[in-house]
């Protein structure tokens, strides 16, 4: 009986052990096996479809492909050696590294990402025709940049997991994919990201900027067009470049924004901003006048600080005109270091412009407890103050919208994926800093640059006023700390038409190491053929262009009539087109020589109309 209740018990506890390891194997060969050969064991996510960005006009920037990828299920790879010396034939990956990976790792793994359609092709028929267990390809989203290299900067990229890592593609990335805890069921499109960017300008600027870069050899070139009215960033170009397709083969130089992140002194360009700050804070007028003699002296400082030139009594526009450094920093002795300060911030420098781009740089503008006695004056000179390239260009709109400064944008507007508009961003004023007298008379005061003898007289277009401003900045020599009597920064700031502002455009050719290292020399010359893209593509009338006024009505002259009746008419004047009835005309034979109108006919007009009657004319 004991031994009967033993055996049992001893049966129940088989039935269950054997029910638990049945279990336990169903769950492996779930997990190991039928997971794996759809999904290779990853819950992966429903593909994503990452909006698409393009330019104001509607041409594609950034859109997202479907791409293949080459994943491994290592424990269905039978032979290790031959699968790891295929693929790196196929794929260009290493074969010691990839045999590695399948004798060391266990489960799944990406062998692969997003490769090309050639590597695809040849994936897909190395699986057809050999015993490939194992390998599989997965279906992935992948970003393309059809315009390559263009607004690279502007852009950023996406990495191998959909998500942006620089530039508009970071910052906007929630814009332009979904969230990521979309269900199956729900609409897997990111919404659509217009720019401010138009493909042609941006185009002019980055073919202008690559010449200069390799003209001058210089460290960089950053080329900036915006729209005078509203602050809209129209051109992005920052010399070198990279293809944002294959962003990890270019080096971090190549990749930095310099528009944005870069900090560097100015130079004389400053001076625009500057003299609008003492004539607003009504420390001088446009009449007052200063003396330079080669050079500012103030007894505060032993060491005086020299100018270009010996310019004798300037006036603001001769100060602006001749780039005359004693001038503005005597000018700066008419305010103190707080009102001076306090315009210099209304510009915006100092602080970030907040264009949705990462690694922004606020620029340096010290308070004025920290400044030395020099530093009033050389700062009216675009010395001791660190500015980027877009706080530069921006500062610019005080001047062209009567001294109301505008908020730059980068991003025109933003569509959902069935065209409805989710925001527009408008013109942003974001406060009044000069009176509009005092902003018309500073466009003034720059065209005069422009005239004979002026520093950007190189720049002087036929028939179009253009206010503009100069720079040659001496660079900061990392090793002494002190400023570089080999390293500079030339610039320049222009704004078309002067007398009613369309476009505002900005240079800066850093480190030029040519024969030139002049604003006036080499970035003004840049920024000339930029204007004379612009003038022909914006449409802007010369003012020697001949306006024609047109009614707006179109008259029809009555047809003439070919056919003869009766007798030949007078067919001098007539084109070929309108001779062509002639030929459907059975009573007459005719022949035409030249080409043109007719000058002459055989008979002559008037003669009588006979059957078969041959009709000569001479076209010319």
């Amino acid at each position: 009986m004991e031994k009967r209740r033993f055996s049992g018990r001893f049966i129940t506890l088989m039935v269950i052990t054997l029910i638990f390891t049945l279990l336990l194997l169903w769950k492996y060969f779930s997990v190991m096996v039928l997971n794996s050969t759809d999904s290779s064991a990853v819950n992966r996510k429903p593909l994503i479809e990452r909006g698409p960005i393009l330019d104001r006009n509607g041409r594609i920037l950034a859109i997202q492909n479907e791409m293949d990828s080459v994943e491994a299920w290592i424990p269905y790879i039978v032979d290790h050696e031959n699968t790891a010396l295929r693929l790196s034939e196929i794929l260009d990956i290493d074969k010691d590294f990839l045999l590695d990976s399948f004798n060391e790792k266990q489960g799944s793994m990406w062998i692969k990402r997003k490769i090309t359609p050639t590597e695809s092709d040849n994936v897909h028929r190395l699986l057809d025709t050999e015993d490939m267990k194992g390998i599989y390809i997965r279906k992935e989203f992948g970003r393309n940049y059809p315009q390559q290299n263009l607004a690279s900067h502007l852009l950023g990229y996406a990495g191998t997991d959909n998500r942006g890592l620089d530039g508009i593609e970071y910052t906007m990335d929630d814009v332009l994919s979904p969230s990521e805890h979309l269900n199956e069921s729900d609409q897997q499109y990111g919404n659509q990201l217009f720019l401010t960017i138009d493909v042609n300008i941006q185009f002019f600027a980055e073919d202008l900027a690559k010449k200069a870069y390799y003209e001058h050899d210089a460290d960089s070139v950053t080329i900036l067009v915006m729209d005078a009215k509203n602050a809209d960033i129209l051109g992005y170009a920052s010399i070198p470049d990279f293809d944002p397709n294959n962003f990890q083969h270019y080096t971090d130089s190549e990749r930095k924004n310099r528009p944005i992140v870069s900090a560097y002194e100015p130079g004389s360009v400053f001076k625009a901003y500057s003299l609008a700050s003492l004539l607003e804070q009504g420390g001088i007028t446009f009449q007052d006048t200063f003396y330079c003699d080669g050079s500012y002296e103030n007894d505060s400082f032993p060491e005086p600080i020299r100018c270009l030139g010996h310019h004798g009594t300037v006036s603001p526009a001769d100060i602006i005109k001749f780039s005359c450094n004693a001038g503005a920093a005597y000018a700066s002795d008419t305010v103190t270091n707080e009102e001076l300060y306090s315009m210099l911030i209304g510009f915006g420098f100092g602080a970030p412009t907040q264009l949705p781009l990462p690694g922004e740089s606020h620029g340096l503008l010290r308070l004025p407890g920290d400044w030395s006695a020099r530093s009033k004056p050389t700062l009216a000179m675009g010395q001791e103050i660190l500015v980027s390239a877009v706080q530069m260009i921006t500062a610019a709109t005080v001047f062209t919208n009567d001294g109301v400064l505008l908020k730059p944008h980068v991003v025109d507007k933003i569509l959902s994926p069935s065209g409805a508009v989710i925001k527009d961003y408008t013109r942003e004023p974001v406060r009044r800093l000069l009176s509009p007298g005092i902003a018309r008379g500073m466009l003034s005061l720059m065209e005069t640059a422009t005239t004979t003898g002026g520093t950007a007289w190189r720049l002087k277009t036929e028939g179009i006023r253009v206010a503009a401003k100069t720079g040659t900045a001496q660079l900061t020599d990392p090793e002494t700390g002190g400023y570089s009597d080999k390293v500079f920064g030339a610039s320049c700031l222009a704004i078309l038409p002067a007398d009613d502002p369309r476009y505002i455009t900005y240079i800066i050719i850093d480190n030029p190491k040519g024969e030139s290292y002049y604003g006036g020399t080499i970035a003004s010359p840049v920024i000339k053929e930029l204007i004379d893209n612009l003038i022909l593509y914006g449409g802007i009338p010369r003012s020697e262009d001949e306006a024609t006024i047109h009614p707006g009505r179109i008259v029809i002259p009555p047809a003439k009539n070919t056919i003869p009746k009766g007798v030949l008419p007078d067919y001098t004047g007539y084109s070929k087109r309108e001779l062509i009835p002639l030929f459907q005309e059975g009573g007459l034979i005719v022949n035409l020589e030249g080409e043109g109108w007719v000058i002459k006919q055989e008979p002559p007009a008037g003669t009588p109309l006979e059957q078969g009657m041959k009709l000569l004319l001479e076209l010319e």
